[in-house]
């Protein structure tokens, strides 16, 4: 596969992590996509086992996504603020703490999107808590699982 196709790879995988972020978006399904079509045009035995392990990840993401309480978000309670946020400490943080820092990341920038919003930190805490209750689990699930994905996937390019 040439540079041009790895860079267009790349950059379905970096939709599909922003599409995660966005309702209606099929953002794992296009990260899923994207390494099948690599795996597709780069028949070597790591690529394929990189797409069987993005495929096992993605199901099992569904099963925890299912598993969650069947809350839903309202309008209101995820602002493109909050989304922006969330998504830039979930990138610091799987990158400053590798893979389990996009955990805390991800919370700590919903926390500070809603302590600016607020300026306190029992109100910013409680928002925290609404969010997370209503959906919030189920989006950093997805993201973390396609984090995981694009991360072998850059690995394997990189290194393999």
């Amino acid at each position: 596969m040439g540079v041009w196709e790895l860079l267009l790879v790349g950059l379905v995988i970096l939709l599909g992590l922003c599409g995660v972020l966005v309702p209606g978006v099929p953002g794992s399904w296009l990260v899923w996509s994207a390494v099948l079509w690599w795996a597709l045009e780069d028949a070597q035995p790591v690529a394929w086992g990189v797409l069987v392990g993005a495929t096992v990840a993605l199901l099992l993401s569904q099963v925890v996504r299912w598993a969650l309480p069947p809350r839903r978000l309202r309008p209101g309670d995820l602002t493109p603020r909050m989304t922006v946020y969330a998504a830039a400490g979930a990138f610091l943080g799987f990158f400053l703490v590798p893979v389990l820092g996009a955990i805390p990341g991800f919370v700590g920038g919903l926390y500070l999107a809603e302590r600016l919003r607020l300026g306190r930190h029992g109100a910013a805490r409680a928002a925290l808590r609404t969010v997370m209750r209503a959906g919030g689990w189920s989006i950093l699930a997805e993201l973390f699982t396609c984090q995981l994905i694009a991360a072998a996937w850059l690995a394997v390019v990189v290194w393999g």
